[in-house]
C-alpha cells in the first residue's frame, strides 16, 4: 500500500505577512499621530485658556493702570493748578521781598545816616566842652578826656570822608598832651614856691654888707644908730611891717584867685601890687630881685594854652556839616 507522506507544513508567505505589518504599523502610527494630535491639541487649548485667563488678567491691570493714569492725571492737573497758584503766591512774595528788602535798604541807609549825625552832634558836644574846659577853667585832664570821648566817636564812623577830621583829632589831642599840666598849673606852683621863698627872705642886710661905699659919719654912728633910707617906699615901725606883710599875702591870694577863674588883668595888677609890696618890705638884696624878677615874668605869662592846633578840630567839623547835607 502506498503510504502517504505527511503534508508539508504550509508555509504562510512573506508577501502577505508584509503587507499586514505595513497596515500594522501605519495603524500604530496613525494611533501615535492621533494621540500626539490631541495632546497637541489638548496642550493647545490649555495654552489658549492660559493665554486667554493672562490677557484677561492683563486687560484687568491695563484697565487698573487706565483708572490709575485718570486719577494720575486728575492730580496731575490739580498739581499744575497748585503750581500755577504758588509760583504766582512766590512771584508775589518775590516781589514783596523785593520791596521790603528795598524799603529795609533806605531805612538802614536812614539809620546810618541818622547815627552818623548822631555820632557827629555828640562828637562836636564833646568838642566844645573840651573848648570849654580850657578856656573857662584850664582843666587840661578834663579836656584830654573830652577829646577822647570826641575820638572815639569818630572811630566808630565808617565815612571816608571824615578821615582828615580824625587825623586832626589825633593832632590836636597830641598838642594837648604836649601841654603838660598846662600854664595856669604852672603859675599856680611858680607862684607857691615865690610865697615860699617870700619867707625866708632876709630882714637886715649883713652888718658889713656896703661898709665900704658909706660915709665915714654912717660908719662912725652905726654902733649907736640904725639908718635905714626914709623914701616913701620904707617901712619903719613893726605895725607898718605886720600891715604890709597882710597886705602882700591878700595880693598873693588875689593873684591866685584871678588865676583860677583866669582874669589876666586882676592878675597882672595883682602881681604888680605883690612886687612893690615886696620891695617895701624888704631891703634889697639878690634874693629880693630874683623874687621880684619872678613877679614881672609872671605877670608876662599867658594864662591860656598858646597852640594853634588847638579848636582846629571843632572848626573842621563845623565847616564839614555846613559843607554837607545831613538827615
Amino acid at each position: 500500500m502506498n503510504e502517504v507522506s505527511p503534508a508539508a507544513p504550509r508555509r504562510v508567505p512573506w508577501r502577505v505577512l508584509v503587507p499586514a505589518l505595513l497596515v500594522l504599523a501605519s495603524g500604530a502610527a496613525a494611533w501615535y499621530g492621533w494621540q500626539s494630535w490631541q495632546q497637541r491639541q489638548d496642550q493647545a487649548r490649555l495654552r489658549a485658556q492660559e493665554d486667554a485667563r493672562q490677557i484677561d488678567a492683563l486687560g484687568q491691570r491695563i484697565d487698573t493702570l487706565r483708572g490709575d493714569l485718570r486719577a494720575q492725571g486728575r492730580l496731575l492737573q490739580d498739581a499744575a493748578a497748585s503750581s500755577r497758584v504758588l509760583r504766582d503766591e512766590v512771584l508775589g512774595l518775590g516781589q514783596r521781598n523785593a520791596l521790603l528788602e528795598e524799603a529795609v535798604a533806605r531805612l538802614d541807609a536812614n539809620s546810618r545816616q541818622g547815627h552818623q549825625a548822631l555820632r557827629l552832634d555828640e562828637a562836636e558836644l564833646a568838642l566844645v566842652a573840651g573848648a570849654q574846659r580850657l578856656q573857662l577853667a584850664a582843666d587840661i585832664d578834663g579836656a584830654r578826656r573830652a577829646y577822647g570821648l570826641a575820638a572815639g566817636m569818630l572811630d566808630g564812623l565808617d565815612d571816608p570822608s571824615l578821615i582828615n577830621l580824625r587825623q586832626t583829632l589825633a593832632a590836636e589831642r597830641a598838642a594837648l598832651d604836649a601841654l603838660g599840666a598846662g600854664p595856669r598849673a604852672t603859675l599856680a606852683g611858680r607862684l607857691r614856691e615865690l610865697d615860699a621863698r617870700l619867707a625866708r627872705l632876709p630882714r637886715e642886710l649883713p652888718a658889713d654888707a656896703g661898709a665900704g661905699r658909706r660915709p665915714w659919719w654912717q660908719r662912725l654912728l652905726s654902733p649907736l644908730l640904725e639908718i635905714r633910707p626914709a623914701n616913701g617906699q620904707a617901712l619903719v615901725g613893726d605895725a607898718q611891717r605886720r600891715e604890709g606883710e597882710d597886705a602882700l599875702q591878700l595880693e598873693v591870694t588875689l593873684a591866685r584867685a584871678a588865676l583860677e577863674r583866669g582874669d589876666v588883668d586882676a592878675f597882672r595888677t595883682a602881681l604888680n601890687r605883690a612886687a612893690r609890696w615886696t620891695t617895701r618890705l624888704w631891703p634889697d638884696s639878690p634874693a629880693l630881685r630874683e623874687v621880684v624878677a619872678g613877679f614881672e615874668s609872671m605877670r608876662e605869662a599867658p594864662l591860656q594854652p598858646q597852640s594853634p592846633l588847638l579848636g582846629s578840630t571843632l572848626q573842621q567839623l563845623r565847616a564839614l556839616r555846613d559843607g554837607r547835607d545831613m538827615p
